[in-house]
């Protein structure tokens, strides 16, 4: 891949927001964010695989990242861009529209790749919904993360984070404003931490079952970047919330090769 072009710049209003959202998790929790993206990487071009555990992650990753000068173009579900203020600023930041459950919805891995191309830094979370895990672990992955870092043979930085659950509700916004004072109250701690890079085996996606492979790789990665950030939960989170329905049947099952 051709990496001496010019990197694609954030917009204004994407570096703005990336500082009200440091700002607005200050405010709820305290945050800690440890290990880094190299220097070279920062710019991209760079795939973040994050897991998924609460409605607040967005932010919580947009705030970590901005302690780290990244400015990712996050792939987000549909319902954010048909909001009327929010899907336009979403728009107009470069983020990166995800339909899914349609036909459309390989259009996002195309306008991923042609991003990731131009020198962005795409952040993504790799299980495809807020994970219904029984533990709040990792559970199985889709494969379009791998998919995009194949294709683009672009390196994939695990990003693991824990307590953005204990700020919203997984029915957000139903409690939202409960859980929002709760959180200005007791400021719960949300760790973030920048992994290091996966390696993801094969060099093509073309090689048959290259894709769910990598997905498997990428997922156990998130797993171990994780662990050190729960360490008094290795089973079930302290944390629980009563409307956080939960779903084994995509517990992740660690990959063998």
């Amino acid at each position: 891949m051709d990496t001496t072009h010019s990197p694609w710049q954030p917009p204004l209003i994407w570096r703005a927001a990336l500082l009200l959202a440091r700002a607005l998790v200050g405010l709820l929790a305290r945050l800690e964010v440890t290990g880094d993206v190299p220097a070279d990487l920062r710019r991209g071009p760079l795939v973040l695989a994050a897991n998924h555990i609460s409605p607040f992650d967005p932010l919580v990753m947009a705030a970590a990242c901005q302690t780290r000068g990244i400015a990712p173009r996050i792939m987000a579900t549909a319902g954010l861009f048909r909001a009327p203020v929010l899907g336009a600023a979403m728009r107009r930041a470069g983020h990166i529209r995800v339909d899914r459950g349609t036909s459309a919805v390989h259009r996002a891995l195309d306008n991923a790749a042609t991003a990731v191309a131009a020198g962005s830094v795409i952040l993504i979370y790799p299980e495809g919904r807020i994970g219904l895990d029984p533990g709040m672990w990792p559970e199985r992955g889709k494969t379009g993360a791998a998919r995009l870092a194949l294709a683009c043979n672009a390196p994939v930085i695990p990003v693991a984070q824990w307590g953005s659950h204990e700020v919203l509700p997984y029915q957000a916004p139903r409690g939202m404003l409960r859980g929002i004072v709760r959180s200005l109250w007791r400021r719960p701690v949300i760790r973030v931490h920048f992994g290091t890079p996966v390696d993801l085996g094969e060099s093509t996606a073309a090689i048959p079952g290259a894709a769910r492979r990598a997905t498997g790789r990428i997922i156990d990665a998130l797993t171990d970047t994780l662990a050190p950030l729960r360490p008094d939960e290795p089973d079930l989170p302290r944390h629980v919330d009563p409307g956080r329905p939960t779903d084994p049947s995509r517990t992740h099952r660690r990959s063998e090769s």
